[in-house]
Protein backbone atom coordinates (compact mmCIF):
# COMPACT_ATOMS: atom_id res chain seq x y z
CA UNK A 1 0.00 0.00 0.00
CA UNK A 2 1.14 3.52 -0.78
CA UNK A 3 3.06 5.40 1.88
CA UNK A 4 0.91 8.16 3.31
CA UNK A 5 -2.41 6.42 2.53
CA UNK A 6 -4.19 7.38 5.74
CA UNK A 7 -7.53 6.23 4.37
CA UNK A 8 -6.13 2.71 4.24
CA UNK A 9 -4.83 3.05 7.80
CA UNK A 10 -8.25 4.27 8.95
CA UNK A 11 -10.01 1.31 7.34
CA UNK A 12 -7.59 -1.11 9.00
CA UNK A 13 -8.21 0.51 12.41
CA UNK A 14 -11.99 0.37 11.94
CA UNK A 15 -11.78 -3.36 11.29
CA UNK A 16 -10.17 -4.08 14.66
CA UNK A 17 -12.38 -1.81 16.80
CA UNK A 18 -15.16 -4.38 17.25
CA UNK A 19 -13.69 -6.96 19.64
CA UNK A 20 -15.95 -9.29 21.57
CA UNK A 21 -13.11 -10.30 23.88
CA UNK A 22 -12.60 -6.77 25.20
CA UNK A 23 -14.69 -4.31 27.23
CA UNK A 24 -18.28 -4.04 25.99
CA UNK A 25 -17.22 -5.58 22.68
CA UNK A 26 -15.08 -2.67 21.50
CA UNK A 27 -11.51 -1.39 21.76
CA UNK A 28 -12.64 2.05 20.59
CA UNK A 29 -12.72 3.68 24.03
CA UNK A 30 -9.25 2.51 25.02
CA UNK A 31 -7.88 3.83 21.71
CA UNK A 32 -9.35 7.23 22.57
CA UNK A 33 -7.78 7.04 26.01
CA UNK A 34 -4.39 6.19 24.50
CA UNK A 35 -4.53 9.21 22.20
CA UNK A 36 -5.63 11.38 25.14
CA UNK A 37 -2.90 10.25 27.53
CA UNK A 38 -0.20 10.31 24.86
CA UNK A 39 -1.01 13.99 24.30
CA UNK A 40 -1.95 15.18 27.79
CA UNK A 41 1.61 15.38 29.15
CA UNK A 42 2.08 18.76 27.49
CA UNK A 43 3.37 21.77 29.41
CA UNK A 44 2.67 25.03 27.58
CA UNK A 45 5.24 27.04 29.54
CA UNK A 46 8.17 24.92 28.40
CA UNK A 47 6.78 23.21 25.30
CA UNK A 48 7.71 19.81 26.72
CA UNK A 49 5.64 16.64 26.46
CA UNK A 50 2.63 16.23 24.22
CA UNK A 51 1.83 13.79 21.45
CA UNK A 52 5.12 14.10 19.59
CA UNK A 53 7.68 11.39 20.31
CA UNK A 54 5.33 8.53 21.32
CA UNK A 55 7.10 8.60 24.66
CA UNK A 56 4.79 6.03 26.23
CA UNK A 57 6.89 3.43 24.41
CA UNK A 58 9.47 3.93 27.15
CA UNK A 59 9.10 2.38 30.62
CA UNK A 60 9.21 5.61 32.62
CA UNK A 61 5.97 6.86 31.02
CA UNK A 62 4.38 3.48 30.36
CA UNK A 63 4.60 2.72 34.09
CA UNK A 64 2.97 5.98 35.18
CA UNK A 65 -0.05 4.81 37.19
CA UNK A 66 -2.30 7.08 35.12
CA UNK A 67 -1.45 4.93 32.09
CA UNK A 68 -2.36 1.58 33.60
CA UNK A 69 -4.19 -0.54 31.04
CA UNK A 70 -2.95 1.35 28.01
CA UNK A 71 -0.58 -1.47 27.21
CA UNK A 72 -3.69 -3.16 25.79
CA UNK A 73 -4.32 -0.27 23.40
CA UNK A 74 -0.70 -0.20 22.28
CA UNK A 75 -0.80 -3.95 21.70
CA UNK A 76 -4.02 -3.73 19.69
CA UNK A 77 -2.40 -1.21 17.36
CA UNK A 78 0.83 -3.14 16.84
CA UNK A 79 -0.52 -5.14 13.83
CA UNK A 80 -1.53 -1.84 12.22
CA UNK A 81 2.00 -0.54 12.69
CA UNK A 82 3.37 -3.71 11.13
CA UNK A 83 0.96 -3.40 8.20
CA UNK A 84 1.88 0.26 7.65
CA UNK A 85 5.50 0.58 8.82
CA UNK A 86 5.81 4.10 7.39
CA UNK A 87 3.47 5.61 9.99
CA UNK A 88 5.12 6.69 13.24
CA UNK A 89 3.75 5.46 16.54
CA UNK A 90 3.10 9.08 17.52
CA UNK A 91 0.92 9.60 14.46
CA UNK A 92 -0.70 6.16 14.75
CA UNK A 93 -1.79 6.56 18.37
CA UNK A 94 -3.37 9.97 17.79
CA UNK A 95 -4.87 8.99 14.44
CA UNK A 96 -6.41 5.88 16.00
CA UNK A 97 -8.07 8.08 18.64
CA UNK A 98 -9.55 10.25 15.91
CA UNK A 99 -10.78 7.25 13.93
CA UNK A 100 -12.26 5.64 17.05
CA UNK A 101 -14.26 8.74 18.03
CA UNK A 102 -15.71 8.94 14.53
CA UNK A 103 -16.36 5.19 14.32
CA UNK A 104 -18.34 5.32 17.57
CA UNK A 105 -20.66 8.02 16.27
CA UNK A 106 -18.75 11.10 17.36
CA UNK A 107 -17.84 14.20 15.37
CA UNK A 108 -15.16 14.40 12.71
CA UNK A 109 -11.84 15.20 14.40
CA UNK A 110 -9.39 17.32 12.37
CA UNK A 111 -5.95 15.68 12.40
CA UNK A 112 -2.57 16.24 10.75
CA UNK A 113 0.42 13.93 10.37
CA UNK A 114 4.05 14.79 10.99
CA UNK A 115 4.84 13.52 14.50
CA UNK A 116 8.11 11.66 15.01
CA UNK A 117 9.11 8.85 17.36
CA UNK A 118 11.91 9.71 19.76
CA UNK A 119 14.80 7.26 19.58
CA UNK A 120 15.39 7.09 23.34
CA UNK A 121 13.83 8.15 26.64
CA UNK A 122 16.00 11.23 27.19
CA UNK A 123 13.09 13.55 26.35
CA UNK A 124 10.27 11.70 28.08
CA UNK A 125 8.32 14.26 30.14
CA UNK A 126 8.03 13.72 33.90
CA UNK A 127 5.18 11.65 35.28
CA UNK A 128 2.35 13.27 37.19
CA UNK A 129 1.06 15.52 34.42
CA UNK A 130 -2.19 13.64 33.76
CA UNK A 131 -5.48 14.23 35.63
CA UNK A 132 -6.30 12.37 38.84
CA UNK A 133 -9.95 11.32 38.87
CA UNK A 134 -10.03 11.37 42.67
CA UNK A 135 -9.51 15.13 42.82
CA UNK A 136 -11.77 18.12 42.19
CA UNK A 137 -12.01 21.29 40.16
CA UNK A 138 -8.86 22.98 41.47
CA UNK A 139 -6.82 19.99 40.34
CA UNK A 140 -8.56 19.93 36.94
CA UNK A 141 -7.73 23.57 36.37
CA UNK A 142 -4.13 23.07 37.46
CA UNK A 143 -3.68 20.19 35.00
CA UNK A 144 -5.59 21.62 32.05
CA UNK A 145 -4.48 25.23 32.37
CA UNK A 146 -0.90 23.93 32.24
CA UNK A 147 -1.71 22.50 28.79
CA UNK A 148 -3.34 25.73 27.63
CA UNK A 149 -7.04 24.89 27.95
CA UNK A 150 -9.81 27.10 29.35
CA UNK A 151 -12.85 26.16 31.45
CA UNK A 152 -15.12 25.48 28.48
CA UNK A 153 -12.52 23.24 26.88
CA UNK A 154 -12.00 21.36 30.14
CA UNK A 155 -15.69 20.47 30.34
CA UNK A 156 -15.83 19.49 26.67
CA UNK A 157 -12.82 17.18 27.05
CA UNK A 158 -14.42 15.56 30.10
CA UNK A 159 -17.18 14.53 27.70
CA UNK A 160 -14.84 11.77 26.52
CA UNK A 161 -16.24 9.92 29.54
CA UNK A 162 -19.21 9.13 27.33
CA UNK A 163 -16.91 6.28 26.30
CA UNK A 164 -15.43 3.32 28.11
CA UNK A 165 -15.28 2.26 31.72
CA UNK A 166 -12.95 2.20 34.70
CA UNK A 167 -11.26 -0.93 36.03
CA UNK A 168 -10.44 -1.40 39.70
CA UNK A 169 -7.19 -3.17 38.85
CA UNK A 170 -6.00 -0.20 36.78
CA UNK A 171 -7.21 3.07 38.32
CA UNK A 172 -8.91 1.86 41.48
CA UNK A 173 -12.23 3.08 40.12
CA UNK A 174 -14.74 0.64 38.69
CA UNK A 175 -17.66 0.86 36.27
CA UNK A 176 -19.02 2.76 33.29
CA UNK A 177 -20.23 6.35 33.18
CA UNK A 178 -23.08 5.72 30.73
CA UNK A 179 -25.29 2.77 29.70
CA UNK A 180 -23.85 2.60 26.16
CA UNK A 181 -20.11 3.17 26.62
CA UNK A 182 -19.17 2.39 23.03
CA UNK A 183 -21.40 5.08 21.49
CA UNK A 184 -20.30 8.70 21.56
CA UNK A 185 -23.01 11.09 22.74
CA UNK A 186 -23.82 13.78 25.31
CA UNK A 187 -25.39 11.25 27.71
CA UNK A 188 -22.58 11.78 30.21
CA UNK A 189 -23.64 15.38 30.76
CA UNK A 190 -27.35 14.51 31.01
CA UNK A 191 -26.68 11.87 33.65
CA UNK A 192 -24.28 14.07 35.56
CA UNK A 193 -26.96 16.74 35.84
CA UNK A 194 -30.15 14.76 36.29
CA UNK A 195 -29.24 11.62 38.24
CA UNK A 196 -28.77 11.58 41.99
CA UNK A 197 -25.20 10.62 42.81
CA UNK A 198 -24.03 9.07 46.08
CA UNK A 199 -20.42 8.96 47.26
CA UNK A 200 -19.49 5.45 48.40
CA UNK A 201 -16.48 3.21 48.54
CA UNK A 202 -16.24 0.59 45.80
CA UNK A 203 -15.16 -3.03 46.25
CA UNK A 204 -11.49 -2.08 46.55
CA UNK A 205 -12.15 0.76 48.99
CA UNK A 206 -11.88 3.71 46.60
CA UNK A 207 -14.48 6.47 46.85
CA UNK A 208 -16.56 7.15 43.75
CA UNK A 209 -20.08 8.30 43.00
CA UNK A 210 -22.86 5.85 42.16
CA UNK A 211 -26.35 6.32 40.81
CA UNK A 212 -29.23 5.02 42.92
CA UNK A 213 -29.10 1.52 41.39
CA UNK A 214 -25.27 1.42 41.41
CA UNK A 215 -25.33 0.60 37.70
CA UNK A 216 -23.30 3.67 36.72
CA UNK A 217 -20.59 5.73 38.33
CA UNK A 218 -18.92 9.13 38.26
CA UNK A 219 -15.48 10.07 39.48
CA UNK A 220 -14.99 12.83 42.04
CA UNK A 221 -13.45 14.86 39.20
CA UNK A 222 -16.62 14.37 37.14
CA UNK A 223 -18.87 15.37 40.00
CA UNK A 224 -16.85 18.53 40.58
CA UNK A 225 -18.05 19.82 37.21
CA UNK A 226 -21.56 20.39 38.58
CA UNK A 227 -20.32 21.88 41.86
CA UNK A 228 -18.27 24.59 40.17
CA UNK A 229 -20.02 27.78 39.05
CA UNK A 230 -17.84 28.18 35.95
CA UNK A 231 -17.95 24.54 34.85
CA UNK A 232 -21.63 23.81 35.51
CA UNK A 233 -23.10 26.13 32.83
CA UNK A 234 -21.12 24.23 30.19
CA UNK A 235 -22.37 20.91 31.55
CA UNK A 236 -25.90 22.28 31.21
CA UNK A 237 -25.30 23.53 27.66
CA UNK A 238 -23.83 20.24 26.51
CA UNK A 239 -26.59 18.21 28.17
CA UNK A 240 -29.14 20.29 26.29
CA UNK A 241 -27.41 20.65 22.92
CA UNK A 242 -25.68 17.60 21.46
CA UNK A 243 -24.61 19.44 18.32
CA UNK A 244 -22.91 22.16 20.37
CA UNK A 245 -21.04 19.54 22.38
CA UNK A 246 -19.97 17.68 19.25
CA UNK A 247 -18.73 20.91 17.66
CA UNK A 248 -16.76 21.91 20.76
CA UNK A 249 -15.41 18.41 21.34
CA UNK A 250 -14.18 18.17 17.76
CA UNK A 251 -12.21 21.39 18.17
CA UNK A 252 -10.76 20.66 21.60
CA UNK A 253 -9.86 17.02 20.96
CA UNK A 254 -8.07 18.07 17.79
CA UNK A 255 -6.25 20.73 19.83
CA UNK A 256 -5.31 18.10 22.42
CA UNK A 257 -3.82 15.81 19.75
CA UNK A 258 -1.72 18.71 18.44
CA UNK A 259 -0.12 19.57 21.77
CA UNK A 260 3.64 19.58 21.52
CA UNK A 261 3.69 19.22 17.74
CA UNK A 262 5.95 21.96 16.36
CA UNK A 263 6.18 21.20 12.67
CA UNK A 264 9.07 22.45 10.58
CA UNK A 265 7.59 24.92 8.10
CA UNK A 266 9.53 23.40 5.20
CA UNK A 267 9.24 19.67 5.91
CA UNK A 268 6.07 19.46 7.97
CA UNK A 269 7.90 17.14 10.36
CA UNK A 270 7.70 17.85 14.09
CA UNK A 271 10.72 19.05 16.04
CA UNK A 272 11.92 17.30 19.20
CA UNK A 273 10.66 18.80 22.47
CA UNK A 274 13.74 18.72 24.70
CA UNK A 275 12.96 18.31 28.39
CA UNK A 276 15.91 20.47 29.48
CA UNK A 277 14.98 23.62 27.56
CA UNK A 278 12.08 25.90 26.70
CA UNK A 279 10.86 24.68 23.32
CA UNK A 280 7.94 27.06 23.06
CA UNK A 281 9.11 30.68 22.98
CA UNK A 282 6.33 33.24 23.21
CA UNK A 283 6.43 33.95 19.48
CA UNK A 284 6.14 30.27 18.50
CA UNK A 285 2.87 29.04 17.06
CA UNK A 286 1.98 25.59 18.37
Amino acid sequence: MAEGDYNAVAEAIKKIIPNEDYDDGSIGPVLVRLAWHASGTYDAATGTGGSNGATMRFPVEAKDGANNGLEHARRFLEPIKQQFPWITYADLWTFAGKVAVEFMGGPVIPWKAGRVDYVDESNVPPNGRLPDGAKGQDHLRHIFYRMGFNDQEIVALCGAHNLGRCHADRSGFDGAWVPSPTRFSNTYFKLLLHEDWYLQKNAVGVEQYYDEDKDLMMLPADYSLIKDREFKPWVEKYAEDKELFFDHFSKVFSKLLELGVRRNKKTGIAEINYVDKVNNPENAKI
